[in-house]
This record gives structure tokens, C-alpha cells and sequence, in this order.
């Protein structure tokens, strides 16, 4: 029962931590940034906000964005964050879609349980994996963007990543090593049986 429950926290965790990845992903709003002083940008009302695919201006009453289109003049601190939130995001598909296979609920006619285990562990090992992409993105890019710019503060999409990852390194972590052995996987289910001498269902362990 106790692994069970660990696979469905393990499964709910991992993906609601993807679907902070995708966020972070599609939006622009990484950091805030200021050409001049803070108190200048303040009073001017004219802030900037950096992210992988542009760069905006906010003001009041004005949100303008320029696409970074032009690769080849791109930093490479931006190319390279790109790359790994596009990896995680990407590798979340596959590995959330096996970790739904695994689930109790779930059954593929009588498939053994070291079957599952199997594809419980590379579930968490993609899961582990896409986490640490999004990390080392959501660090790399700030701390690369202050070298340019000065920054103000961080928008909601790095915030959003940094929880994101975060819940798909404790999601994986849960399913690779909270899942049990391979003999006892998937094993340990309730069912119902009727007999013959009896009209009414009997509980019994399937183990």
C-alpha cells in the first residue's frame, strides 16, 4: 500500500513539475532587467525583461517584444539554455507517458511486475535527467544575463522553472528509489473473488 501511494505521489509530482518546465519554456518573463539605475528605471516607469526567445520592454501602457530570431548573433549562454529546456521538455513526454503504464490502476494483460519495475526505473532516471537540464538552464541564464545587463529581479518563468525542476527532481527521486524490487512490483494488489459456497465477494491478497 505505502509504494503504491509513493508511485501515484512520485507520478502527480513529476508531472505537475513538467508542466512548470513547459511554462517556463514558452514564456519570456526570465528576468528583469534595467538600463540604468534602479531608481532611474522607477521613476521612468521603463523596465526590461529578458527571456530565451526575446527580449521586452514594459512601460506603462506599453509591453513591446523584439524575437530573438538571429541565431548566429545570439549569446551562447541563451543558445545553450534554449537547448536544455527544449531537452527537458521534450524528455518529459516520454517519461511521464511510462510512468502512466506503471501505475496501479493501470494493467497490460498479464504483464509481470519486473516488467514494470523496469520501466518504473527508466521513468525516474528520464525524470532525474530533464530536472537536472532545467536546473542548470534556470542558473546558467541569470547569472549569464547579469554580466550583460543589471538586473532588477526575477520574472515568474525562472520562478516557475526553479519550482518546476525542483518537483520533477523529488518526483524522480521518489519513483526510482521508493518503488520497491522487481519481484514484489505491482504484485501486491486486492482483488475480488467469489466462491462457490458463498454468495457473497471475499477480499483476498494477490501476492
Amino acid at each position: 500500500m505505502v509504494a503504491t501511494c509513493l508511485q501515484l505521489v512520485g507520478f502527480v509530482t513529476s508531472f505537475v513539475g513538467w508542466i512548470g518546465i513547459l511554462v517556463a519554456t514558452a514564456t519570456n518573463d526570465w528576468v528583469v532587467t534595467c538600463g540604468y539605475t534602479i531608481t532611474t528605471c522607477r521613476k521612468m516607469d521603463e523596465l526590461g525583461s529578458k527571456g530565451l526567445w526575446a527580449d521586452c520592454v514594459m512601460a506603462t501602457g506599453l509591453y513591446h517584444c523584439k524575437p530573438l530570431v538571429d541565431i548566429l548573433i545570439l549569446p551562447g549562454y541563451v543558445q545553450a539554455c534554449r537547448a536544455l529546456m527544449i531537452a527537458a521538455s521534450v524528455l518529459g513526454l516520454p517519461a511521464i507517458f511510462l510512468l502512466l503504464t506503471v501505475l496501479p490502476c493501470i494493467r497490460m494483460g498479464h504483464e509481470p511486475g519486473a516488467a514494470k519495475y523496469r520501466r518504473s526505473q527508466l521513468a525516474g532516471i528520464m525524470i532525474i535527467l530533464l530536472a537536472l537540464c532545467a536546473l542548470v538552464a534556470t542558473i546558467w541564464f541569470p547569472v549569464c544575463a547579469h554580466r550583460e545587463t543589471m538586473i532588477m529581479s526575477f520574472g515568474y518563468s525562472l520562478y516557475t522553472g526553479w519550482i518546476g525542476a525542483t518537483l520533477c527532481l523529488i518526483g524522480g527521486c521518489v519513483v526510482l528509489c521508493c518503488s520497491g524490487d522487481a519481484q514484489s512490483f505491482g504484485e501486491n494488489r486486492f482483488y475480488y473473488s467469489s466462491g462457490s459456497s458463498s454468495p457473497t465477494h471475499a477480499k483476498s491478497a494477490h501476492v
